[in-house]
């Protein structure tokens, strides 16, 4: 998200410091080396790092001190229910803002570069992410299962599986890219408030649908023109059977419309004018 985010702004014309762990290579920004375990404690400080001229400072960290100047921090995963940010939060989603007490969020995006579109699909669904209870993989599992459905599952850990299910390990760069290009669907039954859920918006500009639930962002992103969404294994079996009429075309195109790096880039620039000029976030912007 943060590579994504340089990279947009730097494709603006923006001027882009980025402070990151000793050794990363991020052409599109100027680097300041921080070292991470001394950036992880409490108590760091990171003013002494910060070079002069910035216009506005994007954290996606908790600061120790507050710098001396105009600053966002941006809220990657969730707090605890009730938990109300500061104002000057930034937050993924509308519902992400909203269960947490706020009003201004930005969508993430990706470089459509990155990825591979193909409106031929080959004979498997996909499971792209954490394989955890919350991301719902045992639910992609079951579906696989009732729907007789090639199921490949790419991510962390290795549970149990059975013959119609696949297990890839951890994947990424081109790997990643073939195996979202060529999926029948996505499967994204989260089961707890998801934030944001960055894989929808990477099957989308590969031109494959979704299906999901209506569980945090996820009605926000996945329109009917790009996946479908229900709320028990039922109601995902049957809308699989219904999923390859949608378009490859549509799904790309709502991604490269709604959730490219520019437009992320856009968002955040209009939040900072927006918090320079009056200290006051503006609500976010929703992509019908």
């Amino acid at each position: 998200m943060v590579l994504y985010l340089v990279r947009g702004l730097a494709d603006m014309g923006h001027r882009v410091t980025l402070l990151a762990g000793t050794g990363s290579n991020v052409p599109e920004a100027s680097l300041v080396p921080v070292s991470l375990p001394l950036a992880r404690r409490p108590d760091f400080d990171l003013r002494p790092s910060l070079p002069p001229g910035l216009d506005v400072l994007v954290s996606f960290a908790p600061l120790a001190v507050a710098p001396e100047l105009p600053w966002l921090r941006v809220l990657p995963g969730n707090w605890r229910p009730g938990t109300v940010g500061p104002p000057n939060t930034l937050y993924l989603s509308e519902n992400h803002a909203r269960r947490h007490g706020g009003v201004a969020f930005v969508y993430n995006g990706v470089d459509p570069r990155d990825f591979r579109y193909s409106a031929q699909k080959a004979d498997y669904d996909l499971f792209l992410g954490r394989v955890h209870r919350i991301k719902g993989y045992t639910w992609a599992i079951a579906g696989a299962k009732r729907t007789r459905t090639k199921l490949v599952i790419a991510g962390g850990w290795r549970p149990s599986f059975s013959r119609y299910v696949r297990y890839v390990g951890q994947v990424g760069g081109e790997r990643k890219a073939n195996l979202l290009a060529r999926a029948r669907c996505l499967w994204m039954p989260a089961l707890w408030e998801e934030p944001f859920g960055i894989t929808l918006i990477e099957a989308m500009m590969s031109g494959t649908p979704i299906l999901g639930t209506h569980r945090g962002a996820l009605p926000e992103i996945v329109s009917a023109s790009v996946g479908a969404l229900g709320d028990s294994i039922d109601e995902l079996v049957a809308l699989r059977a219904r999923i390859g009429a949608l378009s490859p075309e549509g799904c790309r195109e709502r991604a490269e419309r709604c959730f490219s790096h520019r437009c992320m880039a856009e968002g955040y620039l209009r939040m900072c004018r927006s918090l320079v000029a009056s200290g006051v976030l503006p609500a976010g912007l929703r992509c019908a």
